[in-house]
């Protein structure tokens, strides 16, 4: 996400490079780079003002220390004040405040609101430990009734049969009757949208959170960050007509321009509360604006990168996999258990640029989906192996490198070059496992035991030169 911005934030930073200090000549610039960036990322004109303005107040001021590296002084200034303009810290719903608590979830057509809706409900039940129900409430599209009942299975919530003739109030109080009885402690409510902005639409929604006044229902909007500006005047909207207590990004995997994160806080006054990363379920992360601002300007997200490790690797498993390495046994079973953990992750660039320094590298080294599909065919060409077969790779022979071809749907030359490549893997993690001992992270595909990269595709060359031969990660464990 923002890797445009992130882009011409570092070049207008290096305007810094070599100098002794700031001042308001050598900065005048670099702000200027700064503001059009911001702007060409569709940043409401009041908050580029207002954020422009600040940073040159504080990197003129008495704050700024001598001695420092000016650039990195000023990148520190710049990310404070993008923290402080999208809310400086995050604020997720307090879900045990009540014993009933009621999420309204609205939005324009096309915007995400459904998903968000089963991913809220996952999040909920995975993290929070909450007996959750989905309610259907858009009369107006009832495939979203199917759509958000296929969520809920998926979820393992229960979903409420609303009887979508029904004004949205009448189902919304039938659904939290339902939930009284049944002990539920969230009822999440997906509402009806429309193309654009319409007095029936607020009308209606006015009317539900009217009908759950007594319950203090959070009221969520979720907007297309893609839509830059236009989700802010959106936002505005729906907080002057029904009242908003919290807005949700969708789509933030895209390279979203910046413009709703940046300047829905500061223009509507309503916290973004939850971002949208993905297709799913588990694709949903609280917003942090410290976080954020960080990943924008490339100084990574450490924080977030180990608490996805933590959710998404099975400490078991990775406890028994260091003892086997320990132990000098690394099997192709192992290095398929790796590479599913890795892609739990998330995809293998959205990984690496919550990697201090790691975003720029990547704009270098361009396109990492070769990476990743060798990543799938080595799968498919595992998956084909018998269990004794990936326990010993070294008893696979002429006869079983046939049938393992053909069951994969590759070359024999192809699974000729998969074990000739493993055994460099089982020899490099061989060498690693000491330094993996103890570490938070097991060795992952290409990654030593403090997860930096070893070995990334085109690593240290212009994109335009291309990968080495013989694979996309030239150099790594898939050249």
């Amino acid at each position: 996400m923002f890797d445009t911005l992130s882009e011409k934030f570092s070049d207008a930073f290096k305007n810094l490079k070599g100098q002794g200090k700031i001042t308001e000549a050598n900065i005048e610039s670099t702000l200027k780079e700064v503001k059009k960036a911001l702007l060409e990322a569709d940043v409401n004109f009041k908050v580029v003002k207002e954020l422009v303005g600040n940073i040159k107040e504080k990197a003129l001021g008495e704050k700024v220390m001598r001695g420092i590296d000016p650039e990195q002084q000023f990148i520190k200034i710049v990310q404070d004040e993008l923290a402080k303009v999208m809310g400086e810290a995050n604020e997720e719903i307090d879900f045990d405040k009540q014993k009933l608590n009621v999420v309204l979830v609205v939005g324009l057509n096309g915007q995400g609101k459904t998903t968000f809706s089963g991913k809220l409900s996952a999040h909920l039940k995975n993290k929070k430990t909450k007996n959750v129900l989905l309610v259907p409430a858009d009369t107006f599209r009832p495939a979203a009734k199917d759509q958000l009942q296929t969520l809920a299975n998926s979820v393992g919530v229960e979903c409420f049969d609303s009887d979508l003739s029904m004004h949205p109030k009448e189902i919304a109080q039938k659904a939290i009757d339902y939930a009284s009885d049944k002990d539920f402690d969230a009822v999440i409510i997906d509402t009806a949208g429309r193309l654009h902005v319409d007095t029936e639409l607020m009308e209606q929604i006015r009317e539900v959170r009217e009908s759950l006044e007594g319950l203090s229902p959070e009221v969520l909007l979720v907007a297309d960050a893609m839509t830059g500006q236009e989700a802010v005047n959106v936002a505005k909207s729906f907080h002057e007509t029904v009242g908003l207590t919290g807005v949700v990004l969708s789509k933030m995997d895209s390279d979203a321009r910046g413009g709703a994160a940046l300047s829905i806080r500061y223009v509507s006054g309503v916290p973004i509360r939850y971002i949208s990363t993905g297709e799913k379920m588990k694709d949903l992360e609280l917003f942090h604006p410290d976080r954020l601002a960080g990943r924008i300007l490339d100084m990574g997200d450490v924080v977030s990168l180990v608490e996805k490790a933590e959710e998404n690797i099975d400490k078991d498993e990775a406890e028994k996999m260091m003892k086997n390495l320990e132990k000098g046994k690394f099997t192709v079973d192992d290095f398929m258990k790796q590479m599913n953990m890795l892609q739990n992750l998330g995809s293998m660039s959205s990984m690496l640029k919550m990697i201090p320094g790691m975003g720029g590298m990547l704009r270098q080294i361009g396109d990492l989906s070769p990476a990743e599909n060798e990543m799938k065919r080595m799968k498919v060409i595992i998956q084909s192996m018998t269990k004794e077969e990936r326990e010993n790779y070294k008893i696979i022979k002429e006869s079983r490198r046939n049938r393992i071809a053909r069951g994969s749907g590759h070359t024999e030359q192809a699974v000729k070059d998969f074990i000739s490549k493993f055994k460099q893997m089982e020899k490099m993690m061989s060498t690693l496992a000491p330094m993996m001992k103890g570490g938070a992270m097991p060795g992952m595909p290409g990654m030593g035991g403090g997860g930096m990269p070893q070995g990334l595709p085109g690593m240290g060359r212009k994109k335009k030169k291309g990968p080495k031969k013989g694979g996309p990660w030239g150099g790594g464990f898939f050249s």
